[in-house]
């Protein structure tokens, strides 16, 4: 069972330093909505096509083009709010964040500062030490993606790509209730697996469609705790962000470093300026990017082009009615249903496609067993071939054929390994494949007491061993299952050498 420990996180201590520091991270997660369309256009959202092929007239800030909100990004930004148990505000609105830069081509970007679409909420972050946090969610707001400036070209000029503009991102500001780079990963990555239950983002942070703006700050023991007690932010030390994180990997690195980087400066008599970094890999550093702005520095008023969206409250209900079941929900369900240990049930709703394969598979079978398979053999030789449960060559109707053989006895494990060898490179009906080569299991007991009774007479000094050192029995053991070509029933050999070596 977890420990679930909501107000009293275990926070992450800074070692190395003059003082002791505690780390208190907010995190805001920028994730594209998953629609074909973008947030106030039909321009297509498809990842990889040729540069500007998904632009519309809005897009590319045209004069005299007008929004159209897209209702599948609203429907989408609500199913992502219900899954994170958020207050969804029927009444929301848009504004113009106002700022220049060459891939933002209408000289704003349209966002939501004073009505978001979805309020607070929370998400249950499991950690690697067996327990797990609430970490609160402070809202959730829509706003269109900018474009791409790409600047290694030509050595001479920057181009521009606007195919992402306009693109609908969902972005989930966190509390700053984090309190070390792991729990920050960890947490970025159950939001990614819940809203790819929900369908509501892929996740794909390689592609962009999911990236996180770290807020990092530094504080002495006990300062946190006065800021629970007061909600007073001057107890916390001042925040620097790192923009545009798209790795779990660097997330981790990327505070370490920052955190590490405010210490030295405070300890060395100075002061952290509040602005907005960048994280370098290579050089394993944070540098600053420009100071960190406020809201009154975007100017922000609302978006003369939009009237504020009022949803029904049946809309919501339908959304809520056709939820999927979420990650916390299925992994209870196999421990109970299934049998299975936590770790198992963790890593088989890992994700969701992972999860649907295993419960295919399982379908009338023991349920532990088809974990085992499934973990071990099938995610194992899919990793050693570098695909995913998707590409898999063994379908579950397949697998789940090659476990009902193995709990029926027709074949042990060992025999149904090789089994599953020949179903993944070359397919095929696991029963047929066992009747067509011969693969049955022996369960004849006179054939392998026959067997037995030869071994034992070829070998009398290894008897006379086994009798007076019972461990040597599996020495005969192993005879047997060479002698039948490795299909004799272990239980049976294993018994019959019991009973002869008495």
């Amino acid at each position: 069972m977890l420990d679930l420990t909501y107000d009293a996180p275990k926070p992450k201590v800074i070692t190395g330093a003059k003082h002791d520091w505690e780390l208190v991270i907010g995190l805001e997660v920028h994730a594209q909505v998953a629609t074909a369309a973008k947030l106030f256009s039909g321009a297509s959202t498809e990842f990889g096509a040729e540069p500007n092929a998904n632009v519309a007239f809005v897009d590319a800030g045209m004069p005299g083009m007008l929004p159209v909100i897209n209702e599948g990004c609203i429907s989408q930004a609500v199913k992502t709010g219900l899954g994170l148990k958020a207050e969804i505000n029927l009444y929301s609105a848009f504004d113009r964040k106002n700022y220049f830069y060459p891939d933002l081509p209408q000289g704003y970007q349209i966002s939501q500062l004073y009505h978001p679409i979805v309020g607070e909420g929370e998400v249950l972050v499991e950690l690697g030490d067996g327990t797990a946090r609430v970490v609160r969610i402070e809202r959730i707001h829509l706003e269109q993606d900018a474009g791409k400036s790409i600047h290694d070209m030509d050595p001479n000029m920057s181009f521009v790509d606007l195919n992402r503009t306009g693109v609908a991102l969902m972005e989930i500001v966190s509390r700053p209730d984090i309190r070390g780079p792991e729990e920050a990963a960890a947490y970025v990555v159950k939001l990614r697996q819940i809203m790819r239950y929900l369908g509501t983002c892929d996740g794909n942070m390689q592609n962009g469609n999911l990236r996180a703006d770290v807020n990092v700050s530094i504080c002495r023991p006990g300062d946190y705790e006065k800021y629970q007690a007061t909600q007073d932010f001057s107890h916390l030390g001042t925040r620097c962000e790192i923009k545009n994180m798209n790795s779990m990997r660097f997330i981790q690195a990327a505070i370490d470093v920052e955190a590490r980087r405010q210490i030295a400066i405070v300890e060395d008599g100075g002061e952290v300026v509040q602005e907005t970094r960048l994280y370098d890999p290579d050089k394993n550093e944070t540098r600053s990017m420009r100071s960190k702005e406020e809201a009154h520095d975007y100017r922000y008023f609302p978006c003369p082009d939009l009237l504020p969206l009022e949803i029904e409250q049946s809309f919501v209900d339908a959304i809520a009615g056709g939820l999927p079941e979420l990650p916390d929900a299925k992994k209870a369900r196999f421990m109970s249903d299934f049998g299975l240990s936590d770790y198992d049930a963790s890593v088989l709703t890992a994700d969701v496609e992972d999860a649907t394969f295993f419960e295919a598979t399982a379908d009338g079978q023991d349920g532990k067993l088809s974990a085992n398979w499934v973990i071990n053999e099938l995610f194992g030789r899919l990793k050693k071939d570098d695909k995913d449960i998707t590409e898999s060559p063994v379908s579950p109707a397949q697998l789940g054929g090659i476990i009902g053989l193995i709990t029926k006895g027709d074949i042990s494990g060992k025999i149904g390994k090789e089994l599953f060898e020949i179903v993944y490179t070359e397919g095929g009906d696991p029963a047929a494949i066992v009747e067509e080569r011969g693969m049955k299991q022996v369960t004849d007991t006179g054939a392998i007491e026959a067997a037995l009774d030869q071994i034992i007479a070829d070998n009398p000094d290894q008897v006379a061993k086994a009798q007076q050192n019972p461990k040597l029995a599996g020495w005969f053991v192993g005879q047997v299952m060479k002698a039948t070509g490795g299909k004799a029933n272990p239980k049976v050999v294993n018994e019959l050498v019991a009973a002869k070596l008495t």
